[in-house]
């Protein structure tokens, strides 16, 4: 990710928050998903800032920002509680939220906090929330969690000893032949950024989020929000199936659904001009305050 600018903000409980700006116009907001710090945003964000200020940020204990005092602050409260932070800190317009995956959920629970704050949401490939319920389409992952952080607290050096271990080559091998990435265009070199990242985390703190992704929930949200929303899904997506985002599209009154084809959860590296056509149009259509036209837009 390239950036004009960068810098940290301090969340409610000291640990410092990561951000970098690119471009110049209205505000954007990427959220990642769980366990990335811009994979999903690589070819996006360099689009995107040709006519907005892109403001990218780290979640706690992800890529520069810092490790958090204690691990259940990475909840997704906790979690949008820091961009609540970031937005008010950076004296940002509203804002259009975008987020990818988990970042869906962080999206939804900053518009329950600062809805004053938030121009419109994107929401690529995620869910409302009790996304280890769904994962795959069956509840085995909210199933087995409990007893794999169980397993990683009891032999902690161990698990630290093997985590990120297995090289990307390697991973991606094993997504190819478990049938994760058949049909879609998911690069070698695009999952390498990602798989990269995960090896650095700290395991406790990523399955600590994860859990607290599952528990998580903005079904009670989504008929309050009177904001244009943007929701997409894709049509090979097991992590979070598109039948959950076209349901929480449906609930939302103000929200427009589109469905990718041949396209899988990381379909913002997979269909990246599919997607900047979709939000060109959308932005085009939802920023009031200045009057955009195609050509301002489309700008090379």
């Amino acid at each position: 990710m390239e950036y004009d600018s960068q810098g940290f903000v301090t969340a409610g409980d000291g640990t410092p928050i990561f951000y970098g700006v690119r471009g110049k116009g209205p505000p954007i907001i990427l959220c990642d998903g769980l366990g990335c710090a811009g994979f999903a945003w690589r070819y996006l964000q360099p689009k995107l800032s040709r006519n907005h200020r892109v403001v990218h940020w780290h979640y706690r204990g992800h890529g520069r920002s810092g490790l958090p005092p204690d691990p259940k602050s990475t909840s997704i409260a906790g979690l949008a509680d820091d961009l609540a932070q970031l937005l008010q800190s950076l004296s940002l317009e509203p804002a259009t939220i975008v987020g990818h995956s988990m970042g869906t959920q962080v999206a939804l629970e900053t518009y329950r906090r600062c809805p004053e704050r938030v121009r419109s949401l994107a929401l690529l490939c995620g869910s409302h929330g009790s996304v280890t319920s769904h994962f795959h389409g069956t509840d085995t992952l909210k199933q087995v969690l409990p007893r794999v952080i169980d397993m990683v607290k009891e032999r902690r050096g161990w698990a630290r000893a093997l985590w990120g271990r297995v090289p990307a080559s390697v991973a991606y091998r094993m997504g190819k032949l478990s049938g994760e990435f058949k049909g879609v265009d998911f690069r070698e070199e695009d999952f390498k950024a990602y798989w990269d990242h995960i090896a650095l985390l700290d395991p406790d703190l990523f399955l600590a989020t994860l859990r607290a992704a599952g528990e998580h929930s903005a079904e009670d949200l989504l008929g309050e929000i009177t904001v244009p929303t943007l929701v997409v899904g894709a049509e090979r997506d097991t992590f979070t199936p598109p039948a959950r985002a076209q349901e929480m599209a449906d609930r939302i009154p103000t929200a427009d659904f589109h469905l990718l084809n041949d396209s899988s959860h990381a379909a913002p590296v997979e269909l990246p001009m599919t997607i900047y056509g979709i939000m060109k149009e959308f932005l085009l259509r939802t920023e009031s305050s200045r009057a955009l036209t195609p050509s301002d837009v489309d700008a090379e």
